[in-house]
């Protein structure tokens, strides 16, 4: 099979710095492959990977710290354009002969950076005159290396970029990879097309002629079972699978009874009725509604809920006769936090909210086809795939749907609540045109009741909270300024249409301190 695809290709070495994920999608954006990978990647897996260009990340510590990661001689050895940022700016500078110090005091945030003497590098993002960027540094170059240009400098940084267009050697002292940079995305398509000479062989009209035929490739004649959630990624698998094998493929839908207002009927309209997909669709409310019974923590109540799928879907593999492979919805992302809980550097906030761990003696092998996509790359090629849109840009959906935005136990009558409740929000968040403006809403169940007066009577009844929030990455996010007669509107068709509630809160904490989901 050729693989024009994956001809170009970038190389991201991992130091350590919480916003490496986003340099890998600017590169992406710039339809150019990339894959990150420890700082300290092997001499024959760098050679072998034979990019067109290096990228160091940013990092946490000093380069003068005891056991600081070192630079990786390997990848300066290719010969091909190197781009050091933040942390990797200023390992590049300590190994072509420069000097780093600490500066006079900590820069973090949004700074303005001055232009200096200009190159290819800053061609759009830095002309002349003054840009925005984000800094987060206490080190920085004093002295750079003999031969190198001086692009741009702050009162804090005198050394904010530098360039040897000879070695083709480049740093920034500021992350052009996240939002707060004005024009950010500029500096690493110069980088990745002009400097590295890519040409934006990666688009999503061709990954899905790549992965249909690498599905044909691995399966043969073979039959495959896909866990089908209704969510974005295991949605596009199947639509991806299914272009590619047709018939061979059977998909099993178990309904827990923690789906929004009438997802189970949407799902099997769309795949089943709509696309031809075979689908198996388990009704297991009773199931999962009696393990949940008396139980609050909502780690107890994700574990839960993920074993119980897994014991279900095995019971309905085993049905089905010459099933050898098992395809899931894994994306990049995870590829990314599972190398990095193998190599100890991930904290646990709370258990991942894809199910995992299907039992080993289901003997089956794994097709992952989006394995090397990130969650906006998916959706592009879903709607490639002909999805309906407003499946594929919906808002996230957690793994254990319902049952982690009712705070405390899961009853029955609590979900049917919530349902319509949240059905009526996401109803006028879409008519009013503000759902595509927010990254996620819904609709949050409190089990405590409160005093109100309905009509000439007293009630008592159960709270809910609205969420919604602005975010990039979903390593932070800021609450929505949900306009007042808005969230007035929605209160009040919520209470009159939802009997059983009688009061609505919005929430506006941002993240951190707080996380996205209550549980």
């Amino acid at each position: 099979m050729t693989d024009s695809l994956h001809a170009e290709k970038i190389l991201i070495l991992d130091y350590g710095s919480q916003y490496t994920q986003l340099i890998a999608r600017r590169v992406r954006e710039a339809n150019v492959y990339c894959e990150i990978h420890p700082y300290d990647m092997s001499s024959a897996d760098i050679r072998a990977f034979a990019p067109k260009g290096v990228i160091l990340s940013g990092g946490h510590q000093s380069v003068y710290d005891h056991n600081a990661p070192e630079l990786n001689e390997t990848a300066m050895q290719l010969g091909a354009p190197v781009l050091g940022i933040c942390y990797g700016m200023q390992l590049l500078c300590r190994h072509d002969g420069g000097t780093v110090a600490p500066a006079d005091r900590r820069e973090y945030g949004r700074a303005q950076i001055q232009a200096e003497q200009p190159t290819p590098l800053f061609e759009g993002f830095l002309d002349s005159g003054e840009t925005t960027v984000w800094m987060s540094h206490g080190d920085h170059v004093e002295i750079p290396p003999a031969g190198f240009i001086i692009n741009a400098s702050t009162p804090n940084a005198p050394v904010a970029a530098f360039s040897n267009l000879e070695r083709r050697h480049y740093g920034v002292q500021f992350h052009p990879e996240v939002n707060h940079t004005e024009n950010g995305e500029r500096l690493v398509r110069n980088f990745v097309l002009d400097i590295c000479g890519c040409h934006g062989l990666w688009t999503s009209g061709g990954f899905i002629d790549y992965a249909v035929e690498s599905i044909r490739q691995q399966v043969g004649q073979d039959r495959v079972i896909l866990g089908l959630s209704g969510g974005v990624d295991s949605s596009v698998v199947a639509a991806l699978a299914h272009r590619a094998i047709g018939d061979q493929l059977t998909c099993v839908f178990v309904d827990n009874g923690l789906l929004r207002l009438n997802e189970g009927d949407q799902v099997m309209q769309t795949f089943a009725e709509n696309m031809g997909v075979k689908v198996i669709r388990v009704d297991a409310e009773e199931i999962f509604l009696s393990k949940l019974a008396g139980v609050s923590d909502p780690e107890k109540k994700r574990k839960i809920i993920g074993h119980t799928f897994i014991e279900i879907f095995d019971a309905e593999a085993h049905k089905i006769d010459g099933a050898r492979w098992l395809a899931q919805g894994t994306i990049y992302p995870d590829v990314i936090e599972s190398a990095g809980a193998k190599t100890k550097t991930a904290t646990n906030i709370k258990s991942h909210h894809n199910v995992g761990g299907l039992p080993e003696e289901m003997n089956l092998k794994l097709l992952e086809p989006l394995r090397e996509l990130f969650k906006d790359e998916v959706r592009q090629v879903g709607l490639e795939l002909g999805l309906p849109r407003k499946m594929i840009m919906r808002h996230p959906f957690p793994g254990p749907g319902l049952g982690v935005r009712i705070l405390g136990e899961v009853k029955k009558e609590y979900a049917d609540l919530l349902r319509l409740a949240d059905d009526i929000y996401l109803e006028e968040l879409y008519a009013s045109g503000h759902y595509d403006r927010i990254s996620q809403a819904f609709a949050v169940f409190l089990p405590v009741k409160s005093v109100g007066v309905m009509g000439d009577g007293r009630s008592y009844d159960y709270v809910v909270a609205l969420r919604a929030v602005e975010t990039k990455d979903f390593m932070t996010a800021t609450w929505y300024p949900m306009p007042y007669e808005l969230l007035a509107h929605i209160s009040s068709r919520i209470i009159n249409e939802v009997k059983g509630i009688n009061r609505v809160t919005y929430d506006i904490t941002s993240k951190p301190p707080g996380t996205i989901e209550w549980e």
